[in-house]
């Protein structure tokens, strides 16, 4: 019985959540379990340039290194991952699957050419953290509950999440790229185009919609008003999302 809950479950997520969340699985045991060298997994932008180690960039978005100190953050990026990639797939792109692959790919391929530039190894943490700063300025006036009762809007939290690494594990700069890439997706396709009227600069390839085809009802593209964060405003009137009440909290290494 518990084996075919957990089977309904897993077959509950949507479809590309559910392929970034099993290879964000998958990848960290076999570096674990010492089936694959762990540096061979991470990003290094030398050795993408000189040695064609091509993999490297794509590893590296599903790795990160489970140890006694890494792996409770690894369990919450792991939820982070699960929790906010499956409401924005089945929120503002409901029905629009490869819209949403293209916002990842966009994202990731933004984060790895940060790491051309800067020491960037694991994609797993600005990654997951622009897609939450996605969610949240799509739902910006959502009240969210912290740790110990405390309550804002959601436009707030990914900068909360940034104060407590900074203070807690004594980073921050994986999280702000991640702010910087997840708001420049979001100024290009809803922010500039709708506040703005400027043109729509990103364009999901057409090639996308043939593996992830619309659900009939959705519309495709970029630049539409983001419905489902208007709705919910309406109709529930700030409803308050319970983030610090379901476990989500991260930098508790």
């Amino acid at each position: 019985m518990a084996s075919n809950d957990l089977g309904d479950w897993y077959r509950g997520i949507p479809k590309i959540t559910r392929y970034w969340f099993s290879g964000s699985i998958i990848l960290p045991l076999i570096g674990r379990l010492g089936l694959v060298s762990p540096m061979t997994m991470v990003h290094i932008a030398q050795l993408v340039i000189y040695k064609f180690q091509i993999w490297r960039p794509f590893t590296a978005l599903f790795y990160y290194p489970i140890t006694p100190q890494t792996g409770f953050h690894y369990l919450i990026n792991l939820y982070f991952l699960y929790s906010y990639s499956s409401r924005t797939e089945t929120g503002v792109f409901d029905g629009r699957p490869a819209d949403y692959m293209f916002m990842l790919i966009f994202n990731w391929i933004c984060l790895v050419l940060i790491g051309f530039v800067v020491e960037l190894y694991l994609l797993m943490d600005p990654m997951v953290l622009s897609v939450m700063y996605v969610w949240c300025q799509l739902n910006r006036d959502q009240i969210v509950q912290f740790w110990f009762g405390t309550q804002f809007k959601a436009m707030y939290l990914p900068w909360v999440l940034v104060a407590f690494n900074m203070i807690l594990r004594g980073g921050g700069l994986l999280d702000l790229l991640g702010i910087l890439v997840g708001h420049l997706y979001f100024f290009l396709v809803f922010k500039y185009p709708q506040d703005f009227g400027g043109r729509q600069f990103l364009t999901t390839p057409s090639i996308l919609y043939k593996y992830f085809p619309n659900r009939r009802g959705a519309v495709a593209g970029f630049g539409q008003a983001p419905a489902t964060r208007r709705n919910d405003n309406e109709d529930e009137g700030g409803a308050r999302h319970r983030w610090g009440a379901e476990g989500q909290r991260l930098g508790d290494d």
